[in-house]
């Protein structure tokens, strides 16, 4: 299946170091070489990068390592193809509009007989079972909440209904943002880690790099990354349980209440 990577951060940050070691995954230390992408989300502002090649021979890496982007969400996907074909079109993360923001999504699993009934906007331009269940989201948010956006707690709520609902159709491991908030949904395989002063040095698991966190942000700075599977060898991964769906604002993670 693919992997996913994401970041929330209270102030707009470099996620370049973690995302070097997580797209080796896409065809050098692991098999997702069926294409990458990555959004990054800030505000009302949506970047979206997709490529169908496979990440380490991308030449869309070294043009966005040139660019250093800072953002204060992050999206990545690296894919291993299960339902459509190998396109720019089944690349994630996808992105649609819903309440005036722009929110992205990537999914790692697959959807056994998940057909859901889509209109207008929220129609799939791929064939992917992930760009379908994306569209389904936000649709049902829509139709439940209309043309407002709701407070916190109950689109909190309708999301973790939703996606119970859709993962009896098989692995529904999902990064979903709106540009300030990062949801992240499990069923097989989720992890995340805060970082935070006093920061450390980080050793990438997938290449020999380390970095000097310390060096690179003030103490006020602090970010959460979310991932499939540990990107470092020395940090405390925070595994998530089955059916967990975390939230994340300004870095670190919000409890439900």
């Amino acid at each position: 299946m693919c992997q996913l990577l994401g970041m929330n951060s209270r102030l707009p940050a470099s996620v370049q170091f973690s995302l070097d070691g997580f797209l080796r995954r896409g065809g050098d230390t692991d098999h997702h070489a069926d294409g990458w992408g990555i959004a990054f989300l800030g505000g009302r502002q949506c970047r979206v990068y997709t490529d169908s090649q496979p990440s380490v021979r991308s030449p869309l890496v070294d043009v966005l390592r040139r660019q250093t982007i800072q953002s204060r969400n992050v999206i990545a996907h690296v894919r291993k193809a299960t339902r459509g074909a190998v396109s720019a079109a089944n690349c994630h993360p996808f992105t649609r509009t819903l309440w005036g923001r722009h929110w992205a999504f990537a999914h790692n699993g697959t959807l056994e007989g998940f057909v859901p009934t889509l209109q207008g906007r929220y129609r799939p331009a791929g064939e992917t079972d992930s760009e379908a269940a994306f569209c389904h989201l936000l649709q049902q948010l829509r139709d439940t909440f209309g043309c407002r956006a709701p407070d916190l707690a109950a689109l909190r709520k309708k999301l973790q209904a939703l996606s119970a609902v859709i993962a009896d159709h098989g692995a529904f491991n999902y990064l979903l943002s709106d540009g300030q908030h990062l949801f992240a949904h499990c069923t097989t395989d989720l992890c995340a880690v805060r970082r935070a002063a006093p920061f450390g040095q980080p050793e990438l698991v997938d290449c020999a790099a380390v970095i000097d966190l310390a060096r690179h942000n003030k103490r006020s700075d602090c970010m959460t990354l979310v991932a499939t599977k540990p990107l470092t060898h020395n940090e405390a991964w925070d595994i998530f349980a089955p059916g967990e769906l975390k939230l994340f604002l300004n870095g670190m993670e919000q409890r439900a209440s």
